[in-house]
């Protein structure tokens, strides 16, 4: 599945959580779960945007 087009709030809040992510992914035994739920969660808000904006 594409990405959708991203706004600029999604792009920061994408580089924000990408930021603690590699921060976080220096200690050991780190748990990047919560992160990647983060941004799967910003990205299906923003194809749930297109689509609606699509109709």
């Amino acid at each position: 599945m594409a990405d959708p087009k991203l706004t600029a709030k999604e792009k920061s809040q994408i580089a924000y959580y990408t930021g603690r992510m590699c921060k976080q992914s220096l200690a050991e035994g780190a748990d990047l779960s919560d992160w990647e739920k983060k941004i799967d969660r910003v990205l299906d808000g923003a194809r749930e945007r297109e689509q609606d904006g699509k109709k």
